[in-house]
């Protein structure tokens, strides 16, 4: 929710707050909000709140939603953690919309950009550059324009903050 769909993240969180995320609670401005829905599944959830910025800021934007334990496993998950001299700084995640197809899988399978690496998990494309993000060509716009895929991007320090506030939450509820 960058450029020229910009939306102030004081408004999200009340519009969240509206729709009954009382809890939302945003992360640098960005789109990034970790709030409570107790029943419905992540996909009515997306779609709530994608319906609803249309609605206040007539903004059609895509809303990608994962859980807390989603969220936990994207993270365990990690399959460049465990290389020598990891940066994770180095490190960031794609979460898509859906599970790309077989199909949409091959369609990068045999790309190669050394250093650079990727792996592909559900929902979700790990990247790993080590000489930083500014020459690599493995990037959201790649896969989606290769993979007919929607996603969007989160350095693996955002991700994993997402997670310890995320955490947070589920530890404050369970203590009250």
């Amino acid at each position: 929710m960058t450029g020229h769909n910009l939306i102030k993240m004081t408004g999200l969180v009340n519009l969240l707050r509206q729709i009954g995320y009382i809890d939302a609670e945003t992360y640098i401005q960005s789109g990034n909000i970790v709030f409570t829905c107790h029943n419905d599944s992540r996909d009515d959830v997306s779609l709530v709140i994608r319906k609803a910025i249309f609605a206040e800021f007539n903004l059609d934007i895509g809303v990608i939603t994962r859980t807390l334990d989603e969220m936990t496993k994207i993270v365990s998950a990690n399959p460049f953690i465990e290389e020598s001299d990891f940066d994770q700084s180095k490190m960031a995640v794609i979460f898509l919309e859906q599970n790309p197809s077989d199909a949409q899988v091959s369609k990068v399978a045999d790309i190669d950009y050394p250093p650079d690496k990727f792996h592909i998990n559900g929902s979700e494309i790990y990247i790993y550059c080590p000489s930083g993000f500014g020459q690599t060509k493995l990037y959201t716009n790649f896969f989606e324009a290769k993979m007919k895929v929607t996603g969007t991007a989160r350095n693996w320090r955002t991700l994993t903050r997402l997670l310890e506030i995320a955490e947070k939450k589920k530890r404050d509820r369970l203590n009250t």
